[in-house]
């Protein structure tokens, strides 16, 4: 497969880009040389390899989900810039 400068062209449009005939080559050449790369993959057997998400095994670490107290208001309202004792004070923003 091999782009075309009409479809670089056309990609630029649709991204409403504006691209100089300069960068058009430019751009055609890197398209190619990537689609290129991407056809050498595609000779590689993958048949055995298991698909993944992630090069390395993650695991969730889950936590018991326990009911716990809150922390109390006045705890809460102490680092507050401003309050008015029962909740935080900010400005109105419209």
């Amino acid at each position: 497969m091999k782009i075309t400068l009409e479809e670089v062209e056309h990609v630029a449009r649709l991204a409403r880009l504006e691209v100089s005939p300069a960068e058009k080559e430019e751009l055609t050449r890197q398209m190619n040389r990537i689609l290129q790369y991407m056809e050498k993959l595609n000779e590689l057997d993958t048949a055995g390899v298991p698909p993944t998400s992630h090069v390395i095994d993650l695991r969730n670490a889950f936590r018991e989900d326990l009911v716990e107290d809150s922390l109390p208001r006045d705890a809460s309202l102490e680092n507050a810039p401003e309050s008015n004792g029962v909740e935080f004070v900010v400005p109105r923003i419209i």
